[in-house]
């Protein structure tokens, strides 16, 4: 190459530049350079030093191109070096260069002949970024399809749900008070059609609402578990209506779905004997608990909060019934297994535990209900402590057990008196307690504060020892 010439660097033509700088500036002004001999054989290969992602490509030199490259690249490479020799100029071409037979990756050559001798000097740039982003792409695309498909089988199956439910059932935007959908059921009940009501105003839909105070009472009444529903008269089929409201919230955005009943079929199913046992539950003195095979209380009354001092429904409810219970897991034992052997359990008496740590007397009734899919029962609790205060001191006893402690007055001490009665009394509570528990001894012992082998013993001594598990 010639020296480069200051004094004519500004009559428009490029200077010479020394061979090693302009290697530098072949090998920065690409990510990847080859020159080629005329017959197609890599006489150098230049990478750019920052961009080291294709590693040391050295073993190229001295080796024809066509055997770096992958077999559908060979031929685009000869289409375009042929235009290249016949027309001159510039040439663009991508190819896909093979290293190892095993890591492949595309490359985006320009095609300049840079000598008579025929030497082509190849300009490359990585296409690897693009070809990752146009992979990161389409992955996204078939992610966006997958998502479109399932959201349309899940607005498939919630059409087809509104259409053949016989519920007539409307959805508005708690925002706007806007009908945002309604089916055919819940058109009709209205008195118009699906296509004009999309988009009115829930509230004129009803004689003498306004939009605000509309939602805010549905919105109350949404969330108020034993709420009646809200009656309404709409205002294009004049038919009295009942409301039922739930609130839900979907993509950030509060709706209101109301399912609408007819007035007179609501009314003709609530019939007399309901009401007086719904208002029984709610009013009555005695406390009664709803709990399922468990014991686990599902719900209960206010006679029976105010009972246990429990500040609420939800303190009580999800907790077992035998928390309650002065002997706890035994007595729910005893009255569940009696009322699921004979169906109910009458007059059992025991204490109940308040909030606090005091204890009440009571007596309890017990019912099992196992006609339907889920049993359950039905405990109902009567506070036995004022008729309990009222009662005369003393002890009672049996009719036999008094007349045998009255023929002891004069025959006997005091002090062997009152041992007797103390027998009788023992006896007592021991034939009570193996009754109850359908003769569970363990059961029995847990019931009397008593050890199995105490209680054991004392069935010995009162003959209470039948043929079958007398042993401990």
């Amino acid at each position: 190459m010639k020296a480069i010439d200051h004094n004519n660097a500004t009559d428009g033509s490029i200077a010479s530049i020394p061979p090693d700088l302009m290697g530098q500036i072949i090998a920065t002004a690409s990510d990847i350079a080859l020159i080629l001999s005329a017959d197609g054989v890599i006489r150098s290969v230049l990478v750019n030093p920052h961009h080291r992602s294709f590693g040391t490509l050295n073993k190229w030199e001295g080796q024809p191109l066509r055997q770096v490259l992958t077999v559908e690249s060979v031929g685009k490479f000869d289409a375009r070096l042929r235009e290249l020799i016949q027309q001159g100029g510039t040439r663009a071409v991508e190819l896909n260069h093979l290293d190892d037979q095993s890591l492949e990756f595309p490359v985006r050559y320009a095609l300049h002949r840079v000598a008579a001798d025929g030497t082509i000097l190849m300009l490359g740039r990585d296409l690897r970024p693009v070809a990752e982003m146009q992979q990161q792409l389409v992955k996204a695309q078939l992610a966006l399809e997958r998502d479109y498909e399932a959201q349309r089988e899940i607005d498939t199956r919630y059409r087809v749900l509104m259409e053949t439910t016989r519920d007539a059932i409307v959805v508005v935007s708690m925002t706007t008070g806007r009908i945002v959908d309604l089916n055919l059921a819940a058109a009709v009940v209205l008195g118009g059609s699906r296509q004009d009501m999309i988009g009115a105003a829930i509230a004129q839909e009803f004689e003498g609402r306004r939009r605000g105070e509309f939602l805010e009472s549905m919105a109350n009444l949404a969330i108020t578990d034993s709420s009646s529903p809200l009656e309404l008269q709409a205002r294009r089929s004049h038919k009295r209506l009942l409301v039922v409201p739930t609130v839900f919230r979907a993509a950030g955005e509060r709706l209101l779905m109301c399912r609408l009943e007819l007035a007179d079929v609501g009314d003709a199913q609530r019939d007399e004997l309901t009401e007086n046992l719904f208002g029984l539950f709610h009013e009555g003195a005695d406390g009664v608990v709803f709990t399922d095979v468990d014991g686990v209380i599902r719900s209960a009354n206010e006679a029976f909060l105010n009972l246990t001092d429990s500040a609420s429904l939800a303190a009580v409810k999800g907790r077992s019934f035998g928390e309650f219970l002065a002997r706890g897991a035994v007595d729910l034992r005893v009255l569940s297994d009696n009322a699921r052997r004979v169906g109910q359990m009458r007059m059992y008496g025991t204490k109940v535990n308040a909030a606090y740590g005091g204890q009440i007397s009571v007596e309890i009734a017990a019912t099992y209900l196992n006609d339907r899919p889920q049993p359950f029962f039905v405990f109902v609790v009567r506070d036995t402590s004022r008729a309990e205060a009222l009662r005369r001191p003393g002890l009672n006893v049996t009719e036999d057990g008094g007349r045998s402690i009255m023929e002891l007055v004069g025959s006997s001490t005091l002090k062997d008196i009152v041992a007797e009665t103390a027998d009788v009394v023992e006896k007592m509570c021991i034939e009570t307690a193996v009754e109850l528990t359908r003769n569970n001894r363990v059961a029995a012992a847990e019931m009397l504060g008593l050890s199995r082998q105490s209680l054991y013993v004392k069935l010995r001594k009162y003959g209470l020892v039948g043929n079958e598990g007398d042993q401990p």
